[in-house]
């Protein structure tokens, strides 16, 4: 990697707008954007990332890539890129840890199916910077949101890694975030968070093909030869290559972002993955699988709410722990949604985006899978002796 020799502006004037909170805090000696990382990581929303699907769903397997170890991977990026620059690392840190707090179980194919249905319950698109935001803002402390800086939530909801663009500069907007309902046209206000962005694709495009090449989906399919000749042959040659790029080619005037040549290798590299990862047969299999599985537990919820409302007893009746735990949650927030939006109707979707792959699986298996009466039929006479009594 090298250094461009050169500093980005900071926009002082702004500075202190950029480490507001929606609540006033009493800063400590950590500084207000390492303290939004570890608020960050102490968060619910993040632990669960280590069991959410990045692209492949391998619970199993320990070396395919993960939610967690992704955003890991964005946040060391992002530090690399803005130390020799000037930039705010801790910034781009706390952004790069928090931006995909919001995504679904099952990775994009998740976020697609939870998309569409929310479109059918009225509730417009599911995009999941748009729920990143949502997340660390209201639903993550259960109800309380992280109270991150304006900075840090500016680059999440901003994040967009998989719209690829050769360059970006701030929009040094100091946008009204509450508003925000889609992702189309936003622009970080800061080059952290441009930073952030870029960081997004090189994390993903050469871990995705590396995955996909370990679990032996590109049996036969080559990189194309301008990836290779100006990438590189490997994950950490092609990161390398991004990084430098980069560095190098950040200026006042046209902002950060790749070289021409290095974009259109980019390109080349993304169309590739996209032909023969993202729309492979095995995602496509996923697709199906996933669509069944998630909205088979949306109209399980969605039939107990209706039917009980917030009465325990009947929740509890179901004898399993998804209706327990969804009791559990919406009790404790259902009063938070109606101070905060006077609606409870996002209540089950949002519930559902929260949830990792695992337990995705578990609640399923508990819906189809009444294991508490065949334990009453286990403990009755006629039940354990029924063969003697033939």
């Amino acid at each position: 990697m090298v250094s461009s020799g050169m500093e980005l502006p900071r926009h002082e004037d702004k500075d202190q707008l950029l480490k507001s909170r929606k609540r006033p805090r009493t800063e400590d000696v950590r500084g207000p954007y390492y303290r939004d990382t570890t608020a960050i990581i102490h968060s619910s929303p993040f632990r669960r990332l280590k069991h959410k699907t990045q692209v492949f769903f391998a619970p199993s397997n320990d070396h395919i890539c993960t939610r967690m170890e992704h955003v890991l991977h964005v946040a060391s990026i992002a530090s690399a890129i803005c130390r020799p620059l000037g930039l705010d690392s801790e910034l781009a840190w706390a952004i790069g840890m928090g931006h995909d707090l919001g995504h679904t179980p099952f990775g994009h194919v998740g976020e697609r199916i939870i998309s569409k249905m929310s479109e059918k319950r009225g509730l417009g698109k599911f995009e999941h910077e748009v729920n990143s935001l949502r997340v660390v803002d209201f639903l993550a402390d259960n109800g309380k949101g992280l109270n991150l800086t304006y900075a840090v939530r500016d680059g999440i909801v901003c994040h967009n890694g998989e719209s690829l663009s050769m360059r970006i500069k701030p929009s040094y907007e100091l946008k009204d975030l509450d508003s925000i309902t889609e992702r189309e046209g936003l622009l970080p206000a800061t080059y952290e968070g441009a930073v952030v962005r870029f960081s997004d694709t090189i994390a993903y495009l050469g871990r995705d093909w590396e995955d996909a090449y370990r679990l032996g989906i590109l049996k036969g399919r080559e990189l194309p030869d301008i990836v290779v000749s100006r990438l590189g042959r490997t994950n950490g040659q092609i990161i390398n290559t991004l990084v430098s790029d980069i560095i190098s080619g950040a200026s006042e005037e046209d902002g950060i972002g790749f070289s021409e040549p290095v974009f259109e290798a980019v390109e080349a590299f993304s169309a590739f993955n996209y032909e023969f990862i993202y729309r492979s047969d095995i995602l496509n299999g996923y697709t199906r699988y996933f669509t069944r599985l998630l909205n088979l537990i949306a109209d399980y919820l969605e039939d107990l709410y209706s039917s009980y409302g917030l009465d325990e007893k009947g929740y509890m009746s179901e004898h399993n722990m998804l209706a327990a735990g969804f009791y559990s949650h919406i009790s404790e927030m259902y009063p938070k949604y109606m101070a905060r939006e006077n609606s409870d109707a996002r209540m089950i979707i949002d519930y559902i985006a929260g949830m990792t792959d695992n337990f995705t699986l578990d609640c399923a298996n508990e819906i189809l899978k009444p294991d508490h009466l065949n334990d009453e039929i286990d403990q009755s006479i006629t039940g354990k002796w029924f063969d003697a009594r033939l």
